[in-house]
C-alpha cells in the first residue's frame, strides 16, 4: 500500500505524513513543477514533480495508483477514476469517496460550473477547521489500520 496525495493545494499533508510514518506506509507527494522545492523530504516521502498543466498531477497519480493504495484530494474527478482503479479515497475534510456518492458529488460540481458561467454567485467552500483536520485524521487512520 502506498498513499498518493494530490499535493498542490493539500493542507493536509504534514497530517498524512505524521500517520504514514506511524505505520511505515509510502507517501508520494504529487505536485506540480509551479510548487518545487529545495526542502528535502522526510523519510518516506516522495515528491514527484510534473508539467504545470492543469490536469497533469491528475494523470500522474492515476498512471501510479493501484488497487489498495490510498489517495487524498479534493478533485472530484481525480477521486472518481481513482475508486474505478479500486483504491481507497479520502477528501481533506475528513470524508470516504464511495461508488454511493461520487456521482452525486460530480453533478454538484457540473451544476455549479453551469451556474458559474451563467455569471451566478457560488458559495466557494467553506475554510479548512481543526475540526475538519481531526476528522480527517480520524479517517485516514481508520482506513490505514483496517485496510
Amino acid at each position: 500500500m502506498k498513499i498518493y496525495v494530490d499535493a498542490d493545494a493539500c493542507p493536509v499533508k504534514d497530517i498524512v505524513i505524521e500517520e504514514a510514518h506511524e505505520k511505515n506506509i509510502p507517501v508520494l507527494l504529487v505536485k506540480s513543477y509551479a510548487h518545487f522545492s529545495t526542502q528535502e523530504d522526510p523519510a518516506g516521502v516522495t515528491s514527484i514533480y510534473v508539467d504545470a498543466d492543469r490536469e497533469a498531477v491528475d494523470y500522474r497519480i492515476l498512471s501510479l495508483v493501484a488497487k489498495d493504495d490510498v489517495v487524498i484530494t479534493q478533485d472530484y474527478g481525480l477521486a472518481s477514476l481513482a475508486l474505478e482503479k479500486q483504491a481507497k479515497v479520502l477528501h481533506h475534510k475528513g470524508f470516504l469517496y464511495s461508488n454511493k456518492n461520487i456521482d452525486y458529488l460530480l453533478e454538484v460540481r457540473y451544476q455549479n460550473a453551469q451556474a458559474r458561467r451563467q455569471k451566478q454567485k457560488i458559495k466557494g467552500p467553506k475554510r479548512l477547521t481543526q475540526e475538519d483536520k481531526d476528522l480527517f485524521r480520524a479517517k485516514l487512520r481508520d482506513t490505514l489500520t483496517n485496510y
